[in-house]
């Protein structure tokens, strides 16, 4: 069945997306608001994620408690993060209790409880999701990344600071609902089973009246690079590499994404094979594609024990340069079939389509359908894949170590192509 994006511009700024599938018995959405951690108050580190928490703690008619008991009582699954643009709510529920799920929703976003005698509460729980970073060594690593590479308001992680979330007051959650939680720069991707008359004519009544200034424009980001340790006694070490590549939104993603595919998609990729299997120097080794703002970076992660940790970064590099020796056929066929999978599974999930819609609208400005992803992906070849690294040879790296023992990039790896 062809796709079709539905699509309606509310008058106050909203975007509502929708994709049918009919075949589904569910239906899912994905909730993006333009409060995401850069539009934090400087020094309130954890903002956005406390008050995401304390949204979710009883709206319009309904306590906290009995808010989350109707949820449970319509079988509605739900979750809610934070990046850096945005808080994100995402439910999936039977079809037939999407309208009032959503109603729920949108008394959540515009008049929340907000509860002062539950703020300590929400702080608590903030504070142990950001005290779990050190028993997550790659989240931990790439969240020293972040705050490394990436300067104010942009480098500030979900889970804030402790000195943030100390000092955050009742007032200044309010505050925030008051200018962030905003129509502007809002959207809202449906996926699965449903109406979409009725779908619209529910949103309308529930959110068109919505109002409030657009988000406050960001000034332009300007990368950091080197490196960074971090003290931490212990005898391994972590390492969060970085260096630039093709953003979501350029023409040439798919070929930036097919290398990270190389080097990092399943248990054949070349880190896993190189750097894990014949050499035995790390537990765990990967690499990730990641934009923000119009950048584009890959993102690597290896631990490894303290003693090897300068060999581990040495064979990493290696790894990463040997794209341009070339990429075999064997290699690109697996990448090409693991991507089409991803695809397939997504038609039975509801939940990762409605995802998938609301992070193309935000980044694209429109939705990519199956067949011109399947027809990008069709038309990457081996030689293709090494010409655009030759053009676009890693450069400007930064590099975070976690550990007792810091690390340093090698000569003329920081800012110039190697």
């Amino acid at each position: 069945m062809k796709q079709e994006l539905l699509h309606r511009d509310l008058s106050n700024g909203l975007v509502l997306l929708g994709e049918r599938m009919p075949w589904l018995r569910s239906a899912a959405f994905s909730f993006l608001i333009p409060s995401g951690t850069c539009y934090e108050t400087p020094g309130l580190d954890g903002l956005a994620g406390m008050t995401s928490e304390m949204v979710q703690r009883g709206c319009g008619d309904l306590d906290s408690r009995a808010f989350l008991e109707h949820l449970d009582e319509l079988g509605v699954e739900r979750s809610s993060s934070i990046t850096t643009n945005h808080s994100s709510f995402s439910c999936a529920m039977p079809s037939e209790v999407l309208g009032e799920t959503l109603k729920l929703y949108c008394d959540m976003v515009r008049r929340p409880h907000l509860p002062e005698d539950q703020l300590d509460d929400a702080r608590q729980l903030c504070m142990q999701d950001l005290r779990a970073l050190d028993d997550e060594p790659s989240h931990r690593c790439f969240s020293e990344l972040k705050r490394f590479r990436y300067p104010q308001p942009f480098g500030r992680i979900a889970q804030g600071t402790r000195e943030g979330l100390d000092a955050i007051t009742i007032g200044s959650v309010s505050e925030f609902v008051k200018s962030r939680y905003l129509p502007k720069g809002s959207i809202l991707a449906v996926a699965g089973n449903f109406d979409w008359a009725q779908l619209t004519e529910t949103v309308e009544a529930e959110l068109g009246s919505w109002n409030g200034q657009p988000p406050s424009a960001l000034p332009e980001l300007h990368e950091n690079y080197g490196s960074r340790h971090v003290d931490h006694a212990t005898n391994q070490t972590h390492l969060a590499l970085a260096y630039d590549c093709a953003s979501y939104e350029s023409p040439e993603y798919y070929q930036a994404r097919a290398l990270v595919g190389v080097l990092s998609d399943g248990m054949s990729s070349r880190l896993f094979t190189e750097v894990r299997e014949k050499r035995g120097l790390v537990y765990s080794v990967f690499a990730t594609c990641f934009s923000l703002a119009g950048h584009g970076s890959v993102l690597c992660y290896a631990g490894t024990t303290t003693n090897r940790a300068e060999e581990t970064l040495q064979v990493l590099l290696e790894t990463i340069h040997s794209l341009k020796n070339g990429i075999t056929t064997d290699e690109l066929d697996r990448l090409k079939n693991r991507i089409k999978s991803s695809l397939v599974f997504e038609q039975e999930s509801s939940a990762a389509r409605s995802g998938q819609i609301a992070s193309d609208w935000f980044y694209l400005g429109r939705v990519p359908d199956r067949e011109e992803v399947c027809a990008k992906v069709d038309a990457l070849t081996c030689d293709g894949l090494v010409k655009h690294f030759c053009e676009n040879l890693p450069q400007n790296f930064s590099l975070v170590t976690v550990g007792s023992q810091p690390l340093e990039l090698p000569n003329g790896a920081v800012d110039a192509q190697s």
